[in-house]
């Protein structure tokens, strides 16, 4: 693993940053000097955890690269445990909510992990088609808005 510390860095109204001050039990999965993951005391399919670095920060809008590799590289493994934890896992879905529109309810970064049984494990993500509203030019506007705004 990498060398980078980060410094913790508190906001006193999270519920995040409580749990990671010791202020809240955790069901503790992993833990390091970057991240921790935690059972998601929701448990919207048996395994479901957090993955939250170890510093206060908002959303995925307020990384830095490096914070982002560091918290990013630790994801795949934490995966892999949530997964041979249980034979009946057959996928995984990764979430991160950004913003209360997109169904943001801590606003301490977090990566959900939520493992995969059956198709009718009461877990859902419903992606609406709506490539015929679109035109070549439309996409081609919108990929020029976004390219002009991608930081090197």
């Amino acid at each position: 693993m990498d060398k980078m510390t980060l410094e913790p860095h508190y906001d006193d109204d999270c519920i995040f940053c409580k749990i990671l001050k010791g202020d809240i039990p955790s069901y503790t999965v992993y833990e390091d000097n970057i991240v921790k993951a935690f059972l998601d005391i929701s448990q919207g399919t048996p395994g479901h955890t957090l993955v939250i670095p170890k510093t206060h920060v908002k959303d995925i809008f307020a990384y830095d690269s490096d914070l982002a590799a560091a918290v990013f590289s630790r994801i795949p493994r934490i995966a892999r445990a949530v997964q041979a934890s249980d034979p009946a896992i057959t996928g995984m879905n990764i979430v991160n909510n950004n913003g209360k529109v997109a169904y943001q309810s801590v606003f301490h970064s977090h990566f959900h992990l939520v493992p995969r049984y059956t198709d009718d494990d009461d877990f859902q993500m419903i992606f609406k088609d709506n490539s015929g509203n679109y035109t070549p030019d439309d996409y081609a506007a919108i990929q020029a808005k976004i390219k002009a705004h991608v930081e090197d």
